[in-house]
């Protein structure tokens, strides 16, 4: 079918080549286009009928590390409580947040879920508490970074196809994850002319920011985490209506959902502020970022990378108000007594093991005692317990007779 004539039954069948160049009408002149991919880092035939972006998607859902986020803990242990946040529900929200703003934008809707469904792949289980420790334990060997493991579990540690390690994503995909390097390299490659480009390769070029659809998943992020973690305290009890009006923004919410429903109340009327204040982000999020767009003069992703400073911002009022809310649920959630007890023990667990398996390497998985001449025994001690559940870490422990086991 590809270059021959189409037959009746096949005629609204959309190849990639249709699709790619649909987007070169459909998206932004700054959109990151999948035609223009910088490709992967080892060769492989494209799809028939998917584009690089939604073949990375559809990579990152199916492997391994992408199932174990949904028993890794966001906020509070994974397990106590029924409707509580996991990393895995975290994930798929900051997923949904991306699409609605790139989509917004005119961005390459594929490409900010794809990096937005990877970002928390590397992230240690016990939550934020649980990356502390390793940062620590491995501050003698590099230290541990939850973005930084996430390239690590793409681009090495994931072992699902022949002839290359990781997942073999877009330089895009894994360029969005890089979220605190100094700069990021963009291989040589070639712009189509179907995308305007003259068909010659495109140097090689260092830039200092990564794609507006990378920045949207980083924004969608902050958004997320701000609104599932007042939900999640709530449920938990461990903040009140309240103490949540002596913020700005939750004021400015409560304001429109009671000029809305006058008559909303109590647990239904916190679900409502708090999905007004997902809104009003994301809206001034997309606003504030049209209008710097519009007044940078970028005409193409590549203009975007080269700007002096990332150009997906939210508005200096909204700023403020998030950087309140961001200090209110470290002081009043993130380090409640309740949590702080569990992350304790957590603690305990996650020190234990890493001495365990330091001492004892011959008990790692099969990748990490296999990766140990090249990457190190305390690295590989990392990867393997980054990559455990909070479920299972508690029962190695358990198995093991070790400290601080439950």
């Amino acid at each position: 079918m590809p270059g021959g004539p189409r037959s009746a039954e096949t005629m609204f069948v959309r190849l990639r080549p249709d699709r790619e160049l649909s987007e070169v009408t459909r998206l932004a002149p700054y959109a990151q286009l999948a035609m223009q991919s910088a490709g992967r880092r080892h060769a492989e035939v494209e799809h028939s009928y998917r584009t690089a972006y939604e073949r990375d998607r559809a990579r990152i859902i199916h492997s391994p590390a992408f199932r174990r986020l949904e028993y890794k803990t966001q906020v509070f242990r994974n397990g106590t409580g029924d409707h509580l946040r996991t990393r895995l529900t975290h994930t798929i929200e900051v997923a949904s947040i991306s699409r609605a703003v790139a989509a917004a934008l005119g961005l390459n809707e594929d490409l900010a879920e794809a990096i937005a469904l990877a970002h928390d792949l590397g992230h240690a289980p016990f939550g934020h508490a649980g990356e502390e420790v390793l940062n620590k334990l491995m501050a003698d060997h590099g230290g541990f970074e939850h973005n930084r493991q996430s390239l690590r579990v793409v681009e090495l540690l994931e072992r699902k196809y022949s002839g290359f390690p990781g997942l073999n994503l877009t330089h895009e995909v894994r360029e969005g994850l890089r979220k605190h390097d100094d700069g990021v390299l963009r291989p040589a490659f070639i712009i189509p002319a179907a995308a305007g480009g003259a068909g010659v390769p495109v140097p090689a070029e260092t830039f200092p920011h990564p794609s507006l659809e990378a920045q949207v998943a980083n924004l969608a992020d902050e958004i997320a985490y701000y609104s599932h973690d007042l939900d999640d305290g709530l449920d938990h009890e461990l903040i009140c209506e309240a103490q949540l009006n002596d913020l700005a923004i939750w004021r400015r919410a409560a304001a429109q959902v009671r000029a809305h429903a006058p008559h909303s109340s109590g647990r239904e009327f916190c679900g409502n502020v708090i999905r007004t204040l997902t809104d009003l982000m994301v809206e001034d999020l997309v606003e504030y970022t049209a209008a710097r767009l519009a007044a940078s003069g970028a005409a193409s992703a590549d203009d975007v990378r080269r700007h002096p400073e990332p150009l997906v911002r939210a508005g200096d009022g909204l700023r403020r108000e998030m950087r309140e809310l961001r200090a209110f649920l470290f002081a009043q959630v993130y380090h409640h007594p309740d949590v702080a007890a569990v992350n304790g023990r957590s603690r305990v667990l996650l020190e234990s093991l890493f001495a365990h398996f330091t001492a004892h390497p011959d008990q790692l998985g099969t990748t990490s005692r296999e990766l140990i001449d090249t990457e190190g025994r305390p690295r590989c001690v990392a990867d393997y317990l980054a990559g455990m559940t909070d479920r299972y870490i508690a029962e190695e422990a358990r198995r093991l007779g070790l400290a601080g086991t439950p």
